[in-house]
């Protein structure tokens, strides 16, 4: 059944264009800019307008996770200002998406005058894959993309946003794409943000668990919806001298995936 807010939207969207704000995440737009331009184009492709605020900045959650409440509202206040005029927020990123749907609300507790905003900037604000399925009702993607995959579940979008089944669905009428999930698929690759600086020994027998799990597995492709995770599984397969490639969701649902090299591989270039 249909939510009775969702509806209001599909209704809208019969009359005019959504506007949606790209909240880029840090990690694409230093890291994987190709990422972000997947995910404008699967949100053109479902319909919407697609915005991305020059003014808009990290998410916080760094600063919030290290107990940097000030620090944290500083960026934050960017942030709903950033995107206050668009109908949604959309993130390829569980975590920066939890950030701001789960934890906004928590770190302006004790701000009252920003109880609207902030409210409305949480209820607005998706992870892309679930924009797609949940709000959007998009159909899986059309294509052909022939490898043995399997798919990891960032922590912050499976267990603040359940973000799992979405992505899947997605990925389920592609032609050729073969997916076996790992025993470990909802356990931490051990990135965790500043987990993996502070307690380096346990995140690489984390990231190794999982490692061992995807060699098991068969599997040549690891897809999963958050970079964070995506670089540190990538490492650690290359360190190991595993020939597994790794890719955002994002790239291989807008046919994408062959404008970049795999994640942690070079380009060739100088």
């Amino acid at each position: 059944m249909i939510q009775p807010g969702v509806q209001v939207i599909l209704n809208r969207m019969h009359d005019e264009q959504l506007t949606v704000g790209l909240f880029v995440t840090c990690l694409v737009d230093l890291m994987r800019p190709s990422v972000g331009f997947a995910a404008v184009k699967l949100l053109e492709n479902a319909g919407c307008r697609v915005v991305v605020p020059a003014q808009q900045t990290c998410c916080g959650q760094p600063a919030f996770n290290s107990g940097a409440s000030a620090e944290a509202k500083a960026v934050a206040r960017q942030v709903i200002d950033a995107f206050r005029d668009v109908d949604y927020v959309v993130a390829p990123s569980g975590s920066c998406a939890g950030m701001i749907k789960t934890h906004y609300p928590e770190l302006f507790a004790d701000e009252p005058a920003q109880a609207a905003a902030v409210a409305a900037l949480a209820a607005k604000t998706y992870e892309l894959t679930s924009f797609l399925v949940d709000v959007l009702r998009q159909k899986p993607a059309a294509g052909t993309y022939p490898v043995a995959a399997t798919y990891h579940d960032s922590c912050s979008g499976l267990r603040e946003l359940g973000v799992k089944a979405q992505p899947r669905y997605l990925l389920s009428k592609l032609e050729g794409l073969s997916l076996t999930e790992i025993p470990s698929a909802e356990t931490c690759c051990g990135f965790g943000g500043l987990f993996c600086v502070k307690y380096s020994d346990i995140s690489a027998k984390m990231v190794d668990a999982k490692v061992d799990d995807i060699a098991a597995s068969g599997a040549k492709l690891v897809l999963g919806g958050d970079m964070g995770c995506l670089m540190n599984i990538a490492g650690r397969l290359q360190r190991r001298g595993l020939a597994v490639e790794v890719r955002h969701v994002a790239e291989v649902l807008a046919g994408s995936a062959d404008d970049a090299p795999a994640i942690g591989e070079s380009d060739g270039k100088p």
